[in-house]
């Protein structure tokens, strides 16, 4: 099969690599229909993470069940599902608790931007549709398996209430998605933080009431601004720099709730100035699957369309373009067709 494999910073190829098989009997192969270049596949592209040695990449997907192992019964090949970026069994603990992402048998899904997946745990990982989508849904239920679910995540994580004031730190896929998200649970207004033209349009055709174009201390001051001095009820922090996570709990009143959605590279909180704050901080890898039937179902009566968070769709033989275009910015999700 074919598969993008990155092999150093910037150095993305489409090798030919072995089809994946049922390993364990609670396995799952999926034919891909969709995959995506992922903003935290930019970390390793662009050096911030490491890269030893030559590794397939890409964590998002949807498709159609080819094979199953012989203790998988909620999946059957022939149906098309959509799965969370981690493995989990569904049944732990922690994933009753409802954050499938910790539980204590998950394994990150790795190597999706391919024509062919190994699913592990299929019966706590997939959600199966009752039946084939029709094509102008693909983009948005591939959205639900990382962005959409962690923008979700986000506003869940925030603890946020109809009425109350967020703000969303980050324009890029995981924060358009918060939006809707912020919108969909009852956010009485919603400022969203971009200083990018077409992405402040997406953000107001999701849901977002304010554009805050102003970063730092100057961005807080125009947070508090827009709050009569106060600050937001709910901050969903999208990014996961040092920058953004600062202005994040700076931007949150005193009893307000952050939640951390962006991966965090060289973050570092300050104790005192939290204790002082009194604002609850809460995030972490999202438990996609935890949301993912609610949103299917949003997805497919039409209450949401975080699937506009792709502008640019590429045949899996052009992902090298895709990076390229996400990490100069020339597009804020790339789709890839494999």
């Amino acid at each position: 099969m074919r598969a993008a494999v990155i092999h150093a910073p910037g150095d993305i190829r489409v090798e030919s690599l072995p089809d994946p098989a049922i390993v364990n009997p609670t396995d799952a192969v999926i034919r891909t229909v969709a995959t995506c270049v992922c903003g935290s596949d930019l970390w390793s592209y662009r050096g911030i993470s490491t890269v030893d040695e030559p590794r397939p990449t890409g964590h998002e997907y949807v498709g159609v069940v080819e094979e199953t192992g012989s203790e998988v019964t909620t999946v059957k090949p022939g149906q098309f599902v959509v799965g969370s970026f981690f493995a989990s069994d569904n049944t732990c603990p922690h994933c009753q608790a409802g954050y499938q992402s910790a539980c204590l048998h998950r394994e990150f899904i790795n190597g999706c931007q391919a024509e062919y997946i190994r699913v592990p745990l299929a019966d706590g990982t997939l959600v199966a549709l009752d039946g084939q989508p029709g094509e102008e849904h693909i983009p948005s239920l591939l959205a639900l398996s990382d962005v959409m679910g962690t923008g979700w995540y986000a506003a869940a994580s925030a603890q946020l209430k109809p009425g109350d004031t967020v703000t969303v730190v980050g324009d890029g896929a995981v924060g358009l998605s918060a939006i809707i998200a912020a919108g969909q649970l009852g956010a009485g207004r919603i400022i969203a933080m971009s200083r990018h033209p077409s992405r402040q349009g997406l953000a107001g055709e999701f849901g977002a009431t304010d554009i805050v174009v102003e970063r730092g201390d100057e961005g807080v001051a125009r947070i508090r601004e827009l709050t009569r001095g106060l600050g937001a009820d709910a901050v969903l922090e999208c990014v996961g720099t040092p920058e953004a996570l600062r202005q994040a709990l700076r931007s949150a009143r005193p009893g307000g709730h952050v939640g951390l959605a962006g991966v965090p590279h060289g973050v570092l909180i300050d104790g005192r100035e939290l204790f002082d704050s009194h604002v609850a901080v809460r995030g972490g890898p999202a438990p996609v699957r935890r949301f993912l039937p609610d949103l299917i179902e949003r997805v497919l009566d039409g209450r949401i369309n975080p699937g506009k968070v792709f502008d640019r769709s590429l045949p899996l033989d052009q992902v090298t373009e895709g990076y390229r275009a996400m990490d100069e910015r020339r597009a804020v999700k790339v789709l890839l067709r494999p």
